[in-house]
């Protein structure tokens, strides 16, 4: 089984794949919510980077460490400040920020050790979510929020033009912004407007100092 295609079972998601393209090869990278490591194995098998990580779950750190892989645990929104500044080139958040309490300040530390912050995550703005609220009554349930409200990791319920609105706010600038709809086509974008947020399942954004 190729490692590009999956790493203790677990296949590499469509915004992994993305978020690795964006990474410059050799670059310092700190991957923060790494989970079971799939995405920084493939970014230190492919892109040969100096690859550190940070996961919350001692199973996760158990996972990554077993594969040889630099994980320690701890908490995006009480560690991160135990970086220096411009420590690496990449700081990546996958698939985590809604799981954030402290969404301006988590971004701020990952701009303030990183050059650059990769983020991606689901849209809570895609219609068939709304639709789904709106015909079951019910909190939606899919492959990109597989969990039932009660399981859920995730505490913000932003969409696409939430997040846009908040760079603005923080005055960081996007400097990539690819859309993913719910057939895994990828499209980069210069803007984000109703129909964009309508039709995008997931988004994943490349984000540099003002």
């Amino acid at each position: 089984m190729n490692r590009l295609d999956s790493m203790n079972g677990s296949r590499i998601r469509v915004d992994q794949k993305l978020i690795a393209d964006m990474i410059t090869p050799g670059s310092r990278v700190l991957d923060v919510g790494c989970g079971d490591g799939v995405l920084l194995d493939l970014l230190v098998a492919e892109k040969r980077v100096d690859g550190r990580g940070i996961e919350l779950s001692q199973e996760g750190v158990n996972t990554c460490v077993s594969h040889g892989l630099a994980v320690v645990q701890g908490d995006a929104e009480t560690d991160l400040n135990n970086y220096p500044d411009d420590a690496f080139n990449f700081v990546i958040l996958s698939q985590t920020l809604p799981a954030i309490y402290d969404v301006k300040g988590v971004l701020r530390e990952m701009l303030r050790i990183g050059r650059y912050a990769v983020v991606s995550f689901p849209n809570f703005g895609y219609w068939r979510v709304r639709t789904g609220l709106l015909l079951s009554g019910r909190s939606p349930v899919s492959s990109n929020l597989p969990h039932a409200w009660y399981e859920s990791p995730n505490i913000r319920f932003f969409t696409l033009t939430d997040f846009v609105g908040l760079l603005d706010e923080l005055e960081l600038n996007a400097q990539q912004i690819i859309t993913i709809d719910r057939r895994d086509q990828a499209q980069s974008r210069q803007q984000i407007g109703i129909w964009t947020n309508l039709l995008t399942e997931q988004a994943v954004f490349l984000i540099g100092r003002s």
